[in-house]
């Protein structure tokens, strides 16, 4: 019991510490227009791999650029981005799961087989070949990353879906009358919540993650457009005499990448809530 109850402690003082950084971060991409010192695309080859002066706190690239504005934006470009293929996936899966797994039988059988075709293959590897099909650029690889990620969340739902509908307050609201679509709203979806929770913050790294590496690659997010990713490849060719141009994104894509982890699994603890499902 005591044991327990340190866990519980641990993983809520774990919950608060990781909100607190996600909140900073969504608050530094919503306020980067006022907050930024510079226009972050504004090319001066006057003042090229400067260092940090009082003006430009984490000095200039190798256009003259701040830094540290194109740092401020680039967290603006790929948090919104992950929220953005984060809450698309979501929603088709959540459609696509929770009416296969309530449904069953030929639809049931059928979504699962196409989801199982998909999961067969690494997501890297269709994602890859999605934006090769499309063209590189930000919107083809939000569609490629959101088509590849939603049959995860489909088989999550459908499988969390099976779990509860045979359950003995499922069967009572059926008996009393209640329509399929209102046990699937009131009853179904508010008991699968913790888990999408879980899955969220694990799902948002991986987002992150995809689209710097997409943008490193040069299929995601094109010049000039500040993306953490895309500056690490810009600054890969001055990796000797000035290391910082990669160490700086670099930074921010770990502490995000492992906060929104660290969150999930907090949360995983919290709720009781299994990785696997």
């Amino acid at each position: 019991m005591i044991e327990g109850l340190r866990k519980g402690l641990k993983s809520r003082k774990m919950i608060v510490i990781c909100t607190i950084i996600i909140v900073f971060f969504f608050l530094i991409s919503v306020l980067a227009p006022w907050i930024s010192p510079h226009d972050p695309i504004k090319v001066n080859l006057a003042i090229k791999l400067q260092a940090p002066t009082l003006e430009y706190p984490l000095g200039t690239d190798h256009l003259g650029r701040c830094n540290l504005s194109r740092l401020l934006y680039g967290a603006r470009v790929s948090l919104g981005y992950a929220t953005l293929i984060f809450i698309s996936s979501l929603g088709i899966g959540l459609f696509v799961g929770t009416i296969s797994g309530y449904r069953g039988g030929w639809l049931d059988a059928m979504l699962m087989r196409f989801c199982e075709g998909v999961m067969a293959f690494p997501s890297l590897i269709l994602v890859l070949g999605l934006v090769g099909i499309f063209g590189p650029g930000m919107l083809q690889l939000i569609f490629a990353l959101m088509m590849v990620q939603w049959v995860y969340f489909a088989r999550m739902f459908r499988n969390l879906v099976v779990s509860l509908k045979e359950r003995n307050f499922i069967t009572a609201a059926r008996i009393s009358g209640s329509s399929q679509w209102q046990i699937i709203r009131r009853h179904m979806i508010p008991n699968i919540l913790p888990p999408v929770l879980v899955v969220g913050t694990l799902e948002m790294g991986w987002a992150i993650m995809d689209i710097s590496a997409m943008s490193f690659l040069g299929l995601g997010i094109q010049p000039p457009t500040p993306e953490w990713g895309a500056m690490i490849n810009e600054g890969k060719s001055y990796i000797r005499n000035h290391p910082q141009l990669m160490i700086y994104p670099g930074i921010l894509i770990v502490v995000v990448v492992a906060t929104f982890n660290l969150l999930g699994e907090a949360l995983s603890e919290r709720f009781g809530v299994k990785r696997g499902f």
